[in-house]
C-alpha cells in the first residue's frame, strides 16, 4: 500500500482544515497558503471542489484511497443516507476510537499503538487499524503502554471524548455506547460532494 510519510502539516494546508487536533495543525499559519503573501491561485472548479472534500477526510481518517473507496461501497450498500453511514464507517474505525479517547495525540500514532498489539477489544488481541467498533465493546489496553498513555492524556487536558464513547480514564478503558453522527466531526464536511465524486 502506498503510504504517504512526507511532512503532515502540508496535508493540512492543502486541504484547508486541520486534519490533527494538535496546535501544529490548528494554527492559523498552518492552515495559510504558503510564501510571504500566499498562493492566490485560480478558484477551484467543479472536480477540485469534490476532490477536496474527498481528500479531508482521507487524510482526517489516514485512510488510502483503496480503503476509502471500500468504506464509500459498503455505505452504499446499507440501508439509510449514504454520506451519514460513511462518516459513521470511519469513524468506527479502531485507530479513531483510539485518537478519540484521548490516549494519543494525532491518528498516525493511534494507528501504530493498535498496530503494534496494544490494544484489546472485549479482552482480545486486535492489531487492526481498519477494525470496525460496535455498540456495546469495551476497548482497553495492555499494561505495559498504559504508563505512556497516561502521560499523553496529561499533555491533552481539556480533550473532549465524543458522547457516542464512554471513557474511564482511571482504567484506561471505553466502551462504545452508541453510534457516531456526522456532526461529531471536528471540520464542516460535505458528504454530498464526495459522493458525486465517485459518480
Amino acid at each position: 500500500m502506498a503510504r504517504y510519510t512526507g511532512p503532515k502539516v502540508k496535508l493540512s494546508r492543502r486541504v484547508g482544515v486541520p486534519i490533527a487536533d494538535i496546535p501544529k495543525h490548528t494554527s492559523k499559519r498552518a492552515l495559510n497558503p504558503a510564501g510571504m503573501h500566499g498562493y492566490r491561485g485560480r478558484r477551484l472548479r467543479d472536480y477540485g471542489l469534490r476532490l477536496n472534500e474527498k481528500q479531508k477526510l482521507r487524510y482526517h481518517y489516514h485512510v488510502s484511497e483503496k480503503q476509502f473507496r471500500a468504506s464509500l461501497d459498503r455505505a452504499t450498500n446499507l440501508r439509510g443516507n449514504t454520506g451519514e453511514l460513511l462518516l459513521q464507517l470511519l469513524d468506527r474505525r479502531l485507530d479513531n476510537l483510539v485518537r478519540r479517547t484521548g490516549v494519543v495525540r494525532t491518528i498516525w500514532a493511534a494507528r501504530q499503538v493498535v498496530a503494534h498489539g496494544h490494544v484489546l477489544v472485549n479482552g482480545r488481541k486486535v492489531d487492526r487499524p481498519s477494525y470496525q467498533v460496535n455498540v456495546g465493546d469495551v476497548v482497553s489496553f495492555k499494561p505495559r503502554i498504559q504508563k505512556v498513555l497516561r502521560e499523553t492524556m496529561e499533555t491533552m487536558a481539556g480533550h473532549e471524548v465524543p458522547g457516542w464513547v464512554e471513557f474511564n480514564p482511571s482504567e484506561l478503558t471505553g466502551r462504545i455506547v452508541a453510534m457516531p453522527t456526522a456532526d461529531q466531526i471536528p471540520f464542516e464536511v460535505n458528504t454530498n460532494l464526495i459522493i458525486e465524486f465517485y459518480r
